[in-house]
């Protein structure tokens, strides 16, 4: 008589209830006493036996793929062969429907000589936090977090990016335990020099050009790189931000004078109050109380300066025009968590902005400073004026995004071409300016996905900063003086319509982009690949 739960007895053994799956699956089966073993299957590898037929005998097994059929197997549907850009070979496998619809990679993670897998995981993982913390949309992570996963032989995995958390899980079989990691991103800066220099490690990496310990030590190198532009610099930067916005809406020499001093200024106190750790959204109250402290005393001092361009002026260099756009760009991709995540961090900037701007012109309502909201708005259509104000604005945005030198002319070029549109639609054609807005954003995201493509680069370098000169200072504003002087009718309406053109700004941008990915086909391929959707969210 045997006992019951020994290996090799008469009785099967009860599974363990610490015992990992991937152990017992891998467990050989000994047979009873007396009982013989069954026949070992014919040909290397295979886990079953065919069917013997009693007029033709054995059917002979089917070909096992090699690694150069590229697929596991082919869905009813096909698989579309992904070629061309990292960012469209991964975007294109990251939309198909089940992990297992995906190609395997040219080459094995398994082996002697192969990278370990948690460390591949782990540099995956840098990598994206430095991509999501400079601004990248979370599709985009997401793709660059599966090229690097998948150029190191990790063909069953899968990336998933929020906006404060990155994880990554890896099963090397359907019977073995997964591997996940994760990692948390807990501060942003804006960089895009960095950001740039991530990009083209991603891209080397999936080119199959780095080994594993080169690609940590670029990454170091990039992790000690300092900003390519100092303080100072930035502060300026944004006073000239502000002085060219200002010149937008109708002021002059003094009024791009008065608005850089107060520009640098504000930015002055943000930098000291964010090296006492006080949150973001106070350094916004106190960055925008200088411009409208400023327009106030010009009114106050009766100077032929219009202050009310002082003060749009200074919202210009202080509205979030970045973390907008991406959070619109990842609600249309279906990254609606993230989207939310975003777009409650730009409803705290601009309600920071809102309440450091109101309180000063309440106070100068309060003491009889005569605001006319009239002021605010361009008197005469200056369009060389108003062309190199727009021009000088969008350089100075880039420097502020600490964009890289060479990409410098072609940003400042693009935000020229999105100022001519403009004018061109609103002041000679007397269309709508929401629409103007939306077509001049649709051209810039399409030059920008141009240009992207071209360098093999990220597109925010490109487009971010040449939205600048679209941005509503203007409407936000008029919305808070109204407010200021008790008119809440006008103040919801003039926010309403800056909200209308924010909006139209981050679609445009999203839009170009996709039009130019539409259209555009794929280098090395005989036709061009179908997109699949980003998220399929369709009730039927």
């Amino acid at each position: 008589m045997t006992k019951a739960g020994r290996p090799g007895q008469g009785a099967p053994t009860q599974p363990d209830a610490h015992e990992p799956y991937g152990d017992r699956a891998h467990s050989a089966f000994t047979p009873p006493l007396g009982v013989p073993l069954p026949p070992q299957p014919p040909g290397p590898g295979s886990a079953f036996a065919p069917p013997v037929s009693s007029t033709t005998g054995n059917h002979p097994l089917p070909a096992q793929p090699g690694p150069s059929d590229g697929y596991p197997f082919t869905p009813p549907a096909g698989i579309p062969r992904a070629r061309g850009r990292w960012q469209d070979r991964t975007r294109t496998l990251l939309r198909s429907q089940q992990p297992a619809e995906r190609p395997i990679p040219e080459h094995s993670a398994h082996g002697d000589n192969a990278p370990s897998v948690p460390r591949v995981l782990d540099l995956t993982l840098r990598l994206g936090e430095l991509l999501l913390a400079g601004g990248e949309g979370a599709e985009d992570v997401e793709a660059a977090m599966y090229a690097v996963a998948h150029a190191y032989g990790l063909d069953r995995c899968e990336p998933n990016v929020t906006f404060t958390l990155l994880s990554i899980s890896y099963q090397p079989s359907l019977v073995e335990p997964p591997v996940g990691l994760s990692r948390v991103v807990r501060r942003r800066g804006t960089d895009y020099t960095r950001l740039a220099a991530v990009f083209r490690l991603v891209n080397d990496i999936a080119s199959r050009e780095l080994s594993l310990e080169d690609a940590y030590r670029r990454l170091a190198d990039i992790r000690r790189n300092r900003h390519p532009y100092s303080g100072w610099l930035l502060s300026l930067a944004s006073g000239v931000l502000a002085g060219s916005a200002s010149v937008l809406v109708g002021g002059g020499p003094l009024v791009f004078a008065a608005a850089l001093v107060a520009a640098v200024l504000g930015d002055r106190l943000a930098w000291l109050l964010a090296g006492r750790g006080l949150p973001e959204f106070y350094q916004f109250v106190v960055a925008a109380m200088p411009a409208a402290a400023t327009g106030v005393v010009i009114e106050l001092v009766g100077a032929d300066v219009r202050g009310s361009a002082v003060i749009t002026g200074g919202l210009f260099a202080l509205l979030p025009g970045r973390p907008l756009v991406a959070a619109v760009h990842d609600g249309l991709t279906g990254f609606y968590i993230t989207a939310s995540a975003r777009l409650l961090e730009v409803a705290y900037l601009v309600v920071g902005i809102v309440c450091g701007v109101l309180l000063v012109l309440y106070a100068g309502v309060r003491i009889g400073v005569e605001l006319s909201p009239e002021q605010a708005l361009v008197g005469e259509v200056r369009p060389a004026i108003q062309l190199l104000a727009a021009t000088v604005l969008t350089l100075a945005f880039a420097v502020l995004l600490q964009t890289e030198r060479a990409t410098l002319p072609l940003v400042t070029l693009n935000g020229a071409v999105a100022w001519t549109v403009y004018g061109s639609l609103h002041d000679q054609a007397e269309i709508s300016p929401v629409l103007a807005t939306l077509v001049a954003a649709g051209l810039v995201g399409l030059f920008g996905q141009l240009l992207s493509r071209y360098r093999y680069a990220s597109l925010l370098p490109y487009v971010t900063a040449a939205v600048g000169p679209l941005l509503p200072g203007g409407a936000i504003y008029l919305g808070l003086l109204s407010f200021a002087q008790g008119h809440l009718d006008h103040g919801w309406t003039h926010l309403s319509k800056a909200a209308a053109l924010a909006l139209a700004i981050a679609v445009g941008v999203n839009l170009g982009g996709e039009v130019a990915r539409l259209f555009l086909r794929v280098p090395g391929a005989e036709s061009a690949a179908p997109r699949r959707a980003a998220k399929r969210t369709r009730g039927f």
